[in-house]
């Protein structure tokens, strides 16, 4: 009886794969050409006199309350021309990251038949890490100086559990991450449910538009980080069921486990010093993940859906 149970799963799991493969060789069709504007080569190899030229190509990058004399200022300015030299080192081309985010845009455009290609452009921003990627219906900026890589000098006293992430694979993520955002209802949340649910929404969203990135990499986890929150799913859960913190409106909940942070604070010294920072996101991607596997119901459904519908329908309960 194991054995044919067993031969069971093996053909399940096989016509799965199999089907998902034809499901990705479907959207890999669909037509999408994506091409990043260069407007941080472009501004860091112009001259004054071709600063018109500049405006005329990308006037969105130049605010109509600066004079001219402020870009040409800036032209010369001894941070900028370091962080021009070190861009062009790290990404004299952007082939691979072209590729990533040709991929996302036809994932996006399979599922959301009403999306429309914008311009891709990158910039330099001084290294505004609080604005990675910036989308809008028509534009997309990459702030491509905070993907220099975790251990370059530009970075140096900025935290260690930030900086992890500015490497060129988090590129397409964080774009996918923007995305998510205009597509998430309803946005009001209230207890560390919502906010896990929220999380777990933007996961699951990545899990459908970047499936060629690893788990790791849609959280910004490492390997090792990623391991011990599978690992720990049921002490996990068992300390915010026990604790009541689900349904709990206390911000300060937000800091333990929602928001960026080099651990998660579980105010339990062994688990504290080995648990990732944000694991209410990790659960809440578990949680969502249950409640896709065990309903019928589309992506756009489950993205309107609020968190304690989700939550009570997912029938989420960890492996032993």
């Amino acid at each position: 009886m194991k054995n044919v149970f067993l031969v069971l799963c093996i053909f399940v799991i096989f016509i799965s794969c199999k089907q998902e493969h034809q499901f990705e060789e479907e959207i890999s069709k669909i037509e999408m050409t994506i091409a990043i504007e260069r407007f941080d080569l472009a501004f860091a190899h112009a001259r004054p006199n071709e600063l018109s030229k500049l405006k005329e190509a990308f006037p969105f990058m130049f605010s109509k309350k600066y004079a001219d004399s402020f870009w040409i200022k800036k032209m010369n300015d001894t941070l900028q021309l370091e962080l021009n030299r070190e861009v062009e080192k790290v990404y004299p081309k952007l082939n691979n990251e072209e590729g990533d985010i040709q991929s996302l845009f036809q994932h996006l455009k399979y599922y959301f038949p009403e999306f429309k290609k914008p311009r891709v452009v990158s910039a330099t921003s001084f290294v505004d890490y609080r604005n990675k990627v910036i989308v809008t219906d028509s534009i997309v900026l990459i702030a491509i100086d905070t993907y220099l890589g975790s251990e370059h000098h530009f970075y140096n006293g900025i935290q260690k559990y930030l900086r992890a992430n500015f490497n060129s694979d988090q590129i397409v993520v964080d774009l996918a991450s923007e995305y998510a955002k205009g597509y998430i209802f309803p946005k009001q949340n209230k207890t560390l449910l919502d906010e896990m649910i929220y999380f777990g929404k933007q996961l699951y969203f990545k899990d459908l538009m970047i499936p060629f990135k690893t788990d790791a990499e849609k959280i910004g986890y490492t390997q090792q980080q990623l391991d011990w929150s599978k690992a720990n799913e049921t002490q996990i859960w068992s300390f915010l069921v026990e604790k009541e913190l689900l349904f709990s409106t206390d911000s300060k909940l937000l800091n333990r486990f929602i928001n960026p942070a080099p651990f998660s604070k579980f105010q339990l010294e062994e688990i504290d010093k080995e648990s990732p920072g944000r694991i209410g996101q990790y659960m809440g991607w578990q949680i969502v993940k249950a409640f896709m596997q065990n309903n019928d119901v589309s992506l756009k459904k489950m993205l309107s859906s609020n968190a304690e519908e989700i939550f009570n329908e997912s029938k989420f309960k960890p492996e032993l």
